[in-house]
């Protein structure tokens, strides 16, 4: 008689629990939008709900204490034009965070330690050079200021914030619309889906595809890719049933899977979210009520089935808290916010233990909030690994650091004094590469120009407000 052995896991009985009722985020009006998007995102410090907006794109952010329903006339973050497709928290600075929206245009904005005021409609930075909509936005793991954008125009752009400017372009790699883009560990590769149901492994800085796969899955659904190690892809996807499948890619062969597993039959994209830290997998579907997580290994099958955490209400998205943001006396090895109609649910992953001490086999050191290289070193070509902090004694987020943008403020030259009612037409632009090759006397002059305009408009306020 055999018996069946079952592996052992110290995660094997990781369990979910949502919060009680008032510790969720209530009242929230969540984007209806259809893009295949989290539409949330979270740190240590804030909470981030894309939202239904007349006349524009918005989305709310609170600090993660402000629980409990939402006033109605909460700020929001909203300087789009049109719906906002993404947003991503920056790794090196909990204050800043970046948004893509079909406008054609990304931003970066920052908060303001304790939350939002009043509406902001100001980003530090207005990122242009998408000709369509922008789906997908992505800070580096490692390096200060460098970020991704993805558009709806087949394009892959990579900007250094600290300049405003686009450093990279990826043009004409894919050939039709990019489903998800993701870095690796030390932010040296990217890997990408597309709708030509290709996955490619690209090296951005010099431009090469190192590796490409046609069809990693047979159905004409979505496909979502990640980096599960330096040399191993999980991908998402369908069968020709339109059976929902996973499986797991070794780069330097990508012509069978490691393995190929099939889940169930669903329509739902599933958002795949890894924890390089426990090598758990967590598995998310667009509409589904569930949770599944998975442990990657380096034996056969390599990715093994741990659990599954139901509800009765279906996730319009996700939200992952990054490892330093998890209540580690509780042993909570991830934390997500789970985005219903109208509000934000969080949801605990636990590994149950007796003990209340500090369990390091469940909490290795994680990166941290300080970034390994420069923007310009990372250009340069270097690599590092992420900066690890240790969470023996819990993580308190930092003040909010700053973040340093090259501010060039005349993008012309000043146009002459309008005689309007409203005072004059004088434009502070940011712009950053008009002053590039500009000298140092011919910058002075113009700052000076703008001192004295500045204070002609002052003088013709004063004048206003006294006539009245």
């Amino acid at each position: 008689m055999s018996r069946k052995v079952v592996r052992t896991s110290k995660f094997r009985h990781v369990f979910g629990q949502p919060v009680k009722a008032d510790q969720c985020y209530d009242d929230i009006r969540v984007s209806q939008n259809t893009w295949d998007s989290n539409f949330c995102a979270v740190n240590p410090k804030f909470l981030a709900i894309v939202v239904e907006a007349s006349g524009g794109g918005a989305f709310l952010v609170l600090p993660l204490s402000k629980t409990g329903r939402l006033d109605k006339s909460q700020p929001q973050v909203c300087g789009h034009t049109a719906a906002v497709l993404d947003i991503d928290w920056c790794p090196h600075n909990d204050n800043v965070i970046a948004s893509g929206s079909e406008d054609c245009s990304v931003m970066v904005w920052e908060i303001p330690d304790g939350g939002l005021t009043r509406s902001l409609t100001e980003p530090i930075v207005t990122l242009e050079g998408h000709t369509k909509r922008v789906g997908i936005v992505l800070w580096h793991p490692t390096a200060q200021n460098i970020l991704l954008s993805a558009g709806c125009d087949n394009v892959i752009l990579i900007w250094d914030v600290g300049c405003g400017q686009s450093v990279i372009s990826i043009d004409e790699t894919h050939t039709d619309l990019i489903y998800s883009v993701a870095w690796n560990r030390d932010g040296s590769l990217i890997c990408s889906s597309c709708k030509d149901k290709k996955i490619r492994v690209m090296e951005p800085r010099a431009g090469t595809i190192v590796a490409e796969k046609d069809k990693p899955h047979e159905g004409s659904r979505p496909v979502r890719a990640i980096f599960v190690a330096d040399d191993k892809i999980l991908t998402t996807g369908f069968s020709r049933m339109s059976e929902r499948q996973v499986a797991l890619w070794d780069t330097k062969s990508l012509d069978e899977p490691l393995t190929l597993q099939e889940l169930d039959t669903s329509s739902g994209v599933l958002i795949p979210f890894f924890d390089p830290d426990t090598n758990i997998v967590y598995l998310c579907g667009k509409g589904d009520s569930s949770i599944r997580y998975f442990e990657v290994t380096d034996e056969a099958p390599y990715v093994h089935y741990l659990s599954v955490y139901s509800s009765k209400e279906s996730q319009r998205g996700q939200g992952y808290m990054p490892k330093r943001g998890l209540e580690v006396n509780k042993c909570e090895v991830a934390r997500f916010y789970k985005l219903h109609e109208r509000k934000c649910e969080p949801i605990g992953m636990t590994v149950p233990r007796k003990s209340d001490l500090f369990q390091e086999d469940l909490y290795p050191d994680t990166a941290g909030p300080d970034p390994a290289l420069t923007a310009e070193e990372w250009l340069s070509g270097k690599n590092a690994e992420p900066l690890l902090i240790s969470l023996k004694d819990g993580y308190t987020p930092s003040k909010s650091r700053e973040l340093k943008v090259t501010k060039n403020i005349l993008s012309t030259r000043l146009p002459k004094r309008s005689q309007s009612s409203d005072g004059g037409n004088v434009r502070i632009i940011q712009n950053f590469s008009f002053y590039q090759d500009c000298t140092l006397e011919q910058l002075l002059k113009d700052i000076k120009q703008l001192k004295a305009t500045v204070a002609e408009q002052e003088k013709r306020i004063a004048q206003l407000e006294d006539a009245k």
